[in-house]
């Protein structure tokens, strides 16, 4: 996902500098640069289980493990040509066909799940061929839209030999695309595993994992409001006009802080309850409900932080995006984490 959000920089300014053919030759690129990368990603989870062994992991929870990685391979080519059909419909404003292919996606996925996992006995290995499955399905569906709709009619042209060019700018956007949201994303995991070297680790590692998937789950309206923000500043700084980018972002700004109090009051309001929703121990619930104040605080903060990530892809600032991620994630946040969980024993809190 993060090399596709280059895209978001590219088309956007494409679309707004009214280059429409640009937005087909840039995603063409892009699907051909991402499925080469997702080659040596195919290997390593190919070998998931060797590693896994290899580094003192359960045998059987490994063999198991890497069975499930290797079902999970053709996931990984569909995924990277849907993250770049997905920025290719958003940068020109088409979000209704993502909308209806997710929601038929779901739907056909729930049913493929429950014939392979169930019908068919096929376990794990049948809930990753499903995933397989539905996100290729979800792939042929927005690849028959762009193909057909009237809509698309300028900004795919058909495949062009143009796309084999430019890949090193595409690259320089790329990879601090990249950086961005893998930095962000290993810090948490990060904070899971330190969790696990606390005194009475099931217990810090079972709830800094519960508020963790919280804050998957409620960031998805941030996210949201992240690529809406990328796409208009992009596509005014494409049109040359900076004052309508500035505008653009101080309003995915107001809805991402008043997104943020909002959520922030429900979650202190549920703080009691949270809990049960991952847990039925009584002491995990307890921590839950202690946390849930901290927890609603930072996503305020992180609603705005994923708001400007927004506003950083669409103007093409990158590479200052990544270094302020490993700047604030890995200089400052998980260093005081460790001091205050370590030093000053307050757990995960």
């Amino acid at each position: 996902m993060g090399m596709s959000t280059a895209l978001e920089t590219l088309c956007g300014q494409s679309y707004g500098a009214k280059q429409y053919h640009m937005l087909g030759t840039h995603t063409q690129r892009a699907m051909l640069i991402l499925s080469l990368i997702t080659i040596p990603l195919a290997i390593i989870l190919a070998n998931t289980g060797s590693i896994l062994s290899a580094v003192g992991q359960d045998p059987e929870i490994s063999r198991a493990a890497g069975v499930y990685a290797c079902y999970m391979i053709p996931t990984l080519f569909a995924y990277a040509i849907l993250q770049c059909l997905l920025r290719f419909l958003r940068s020109q404003n088409n979000i209704f066909p993502m909308v209806l292919s997710s929601g038929i996606t779901t739907l056909v996925h729930v049913f493929i799940c429950w014939i392979l996992v169930f019908k068919l006995s096929f376990g794990n290995k049948g809930a990753a061929l499903a995933g397989s499955i539905s996100y290729w399905i979800n792939v042929l569906i927005l690849a028959f839209y762009i193909k057909f709709s009237p809509s698309c009619v300028q900004t795919w042209t058909g495949f062009s030999n143009e796309s084999l060019y430019e890949v090193l700018p595409f690259l320089r956007l790329a990879v601090p695309s990249a950086v961005m949201v893998c930095l962000e994303s290993w810090s948490f995991q990060i904070l899971v595993f330190l969790s696990g070297l606390l005194p009475n680790p099931e217990l810090e590692t079972s709830v800094i994992t519960i508020c963790i998937n919280t804050t998957a789950i409620i960031l998805m309206i941030p996210f949201g409001l992240s690529s809406a923000a990328s796409i208009r500043v992009s596509n005014e700084l494409g049109a040359e006009d900076p004052k309508g980018a500035r505008l653009a972002a101080r309003v995915a700004l107001v809805l991402g802080v008043s997104e943020g109090i909002l959520v922030g009051l429900a979650l202190v309001l549920m703080r009691n309850v949270l809990g049960y929703a991952f847990s039925n121990d009584a002491s995990v619930i307890r921590y839950v409900s202690t946390m849930v104040p901290i927890l609603a605080a930072s996503n305020i903060i992180d609603g705005v932080q994923c708001v400007l990530s927004g506003i950083v892809r669409g103007c093409g600032w990158q590479k200052i995006g990544a270094y302020i991620n490993l700047g604030s994630y890995y200089l400052v946040g998980i260093p005081l984490s460790i001091v205050l969980a370590f030093l000053f024993h307050i757990g995960v809190m």
